[in-house]
């Protein structure tokens, strides 16, 4: 499927859910690896705000790009962003979504406020 990158310079971005291992089978619990270097890979939530629209996602990030000081409500960077569609049939029924990825997860600085103040 195609990888469509995702121009983040317009966005906030903030840290709602900490960094926690991908399940790859819920079942036994085992953890996801990247498929090309076999690094474990971590979930985390994201509200991603832009032009005063939000939208709560969750995107996989390689356990090494998980960056110390992440802080819950606090923004955040994601440095090479992408999406990817995706669609599966489970139990016979056709099911599809986009799953995001990005190479890390790093804190960030709020936007600074534009406009004139009162």
């Amino acid at each position: 499927m195609r990888t469509i990158h995702v121009e983040t310079s317009g966005a906030t971005i903030l840290l709602t859910e900490a960094p926690e291992p991908k399940i790859r089978d819920r079942r036994t619990g085992e953890i996801a690896k990247d498929a090309d270097t076999g690094e474990a890979l971590m979930t985390i939530g994201v509200v991603y705000l832009e032009d005063g629209e939000s939208s709560l996602i969750k995107v996989t990030v390689p356990e090494s790009g998980i960056s110390e000081g992440l802080t819950l409500g606090a923004p955040v960077s994601l440095p090479g962003l992408v999406a990817r569609p995706w669609e599966s049939v489970f139990n016979g029924q056709q099911r599809h979504g986009i799953a995001y990825r990005a190479a890390a997860v790093t804190p960030a600085a709020f936007p600074a406020a534009t406009g004139a103040a009162a």
